[in-house]
């Protein structure tokens, strides 16, 4: 039977919750503290749902009751009541312009670091949010979110255009994912964006090595610097990595440098908390000749955190112009010739080319994203470290033997393996 007035303020509460049945699935649920809620059973897509309809006595049985007959109008029409009921509290919560909903995409990711948080907000704010930040997302088409966009790359600024795609395709995504929209209009931006060509690093060919290493020998400048650029290929780590080391990950027992995902900040130094690119620890395995010349950096600032210091104030790092600078002063044009970072290249590619290294090691020891995201689930945690050892050993003895003459990667191979 259908409930009354009358039983329901009548209802007390048990140490129990219990139902009082109304009819075509509402009642209302008696909770122990005496509150009562309105529910409402029905079934949706073949499953059975429960829909919260109101809290007595706010709301009667008058106004419950129409509230179920609302609800069945849906049902009748194909409308999830519960879903709908959920999408318009999201609405309520976080607002529907684009730049309420980029705000709500942008507090939930949590992966990113505060720096790079920081830098996709102002990225947001500068470039997106001027155009069509107030505009309600469900209004916004494909050409409306392609204008700033091609705004951007029409200035040149090509990576800048690319990855501000990326980010509007991820919040209109984020859209459809809470309901907001049916379709992302952001796919169709795809391919509109010009690509900007990779700008490879200059590094120099291997024929030229002994003559970058008599340079490195016979440069004038100050002792440390010289050091740097020599430790700098031998264990070809990205500037800030090397830059802002500390002595306190360098293991020389055990011939190990563990590079942490972040550092910790030092006053006075901008970005000094910068670790591995990838924000997790780099293990670095130390050769002998970088061990040697870590010794002799240590006899010069050991007393100090900073492993390579300011050239004028110790307690400042190394300028991040400094291996470039050393590099002109030893006459090469750091853009077309050789800079610090090709360091990088021209090891990766000795060690390819050498066909003694797995790819997966190499790639480790570059510290590379794995693209593949079903492949990286399988060897991230994949070291390699033993293999790593025997390849930095490698590289090292490598420049050790073109030092004499040049020889390639491959011919130096052979004579290794042959020993």
């Amino acid at each position: 039977m259908a409930l009354n007035d009358a039983q329901i303020r009548a209802a007390k509460p048990t140490d129990k919750q219990y139902k009082l049945t109304d009819s075509e699935g509402m009642y209302l649920l008696v909770h122990p503290n005496g509150s009562k809620y309105w529910r409402l059973n029905y079934r949706f897509g073949g499953k059975q749902k429960t829909l919260a309809i109101g809290v007595y006595p706010s709301t009667p049985l008058a106004a419950a009751r129409e509230k179920r007959a609302q609800t069945k109008q849906l049902l009748a029409t194909g409308i999830d009541p519960g879903a709908k009921k959920k999408q318009e509290q999201f609405e309520e919560r976080n607002g529907t312009s684009f730049e309420e909903v980029a705000r709500t995409w942008h507090a939930n990711n949590k992966k990113w670091s505060e720096a790079h948080r920081a830098r996709i907000l102002q990225s947001l704010a500068s470039d997106i949010f001027p155009s069509f930040g107030k505009t309600n997302i469900k209004d916004l088409k494909t050409r409306d979110l392609l204008i700033p966009i091609k705004a951007v790359a029409n200035s040149g600024r090509l990576e800048v255009a690319s990855r501000l795609q990326q980010r509007v395709t991820s919040i209109m995504r984020y859209a459809v994912q809470s309901g907001l929209i049916d379709y992302n209009p952001a796919q169709d931006i795809a391919g509109t964006v010009p690509t900007s060509k990779t700008k490879h690093r200059a590094a120099l060919d291997f024929e030229r090595i002994p003559e970058l290493l008599n340079r490195i020998t016979n440069y004038k400048g100050r002792p440390l610097t010289q050091l740097a650029v020599e430790l700098s290929l031998l264990i070809f780590i990205r500037s800030s990595e090397m830059r802002f080391g500390r002595w306190s990950e360098i293991d020389f027992d055990r011939a190990i440098w563990t590079i942490p995902g972040e550092r910790e900040a030092i006053d006075g130094i901008k970005f000094a908390h910068r670790g591995a690119k990838m924000h997790t620890p780099h293990l670095v395995p130390l050769c002998t000749q970088a061990l040697s010349l870590l010794r002799r950096i240590q006899n010069s600032t050991g007393n100090h955190d900073l492993i390579f210091t300011g050239d004028h104030n110790p307690k400042l790092a190394m300028s991040e112009n400094t291996v470039n600078k050393a590099l002109r002063t030893m006459g090469y044009d750091t853009k077309t010739e050789v800079c610090g970072h090709g360091f990088r290249t021209m090891a990766c590619s000795a060690l390819i080319e050498s066909g003694l290294w797995s790819r997966d090691a190499v790639e480790r020891q570059m510290s590379h994203q794995e693209r593949n995201s079903v492949r990286a689930a399988y060897i991230h945690k994949a070291e390699h470290l033993d293999e790593r050892r025997l390849m930095m050993q490698w590289w090292a003895d490598y420049l050790e033997a073109n030092k004499k003459k040049a020889i390639s990667p491959f011919d130096f191979s052979k004579l290794s393996t042959n020993k």
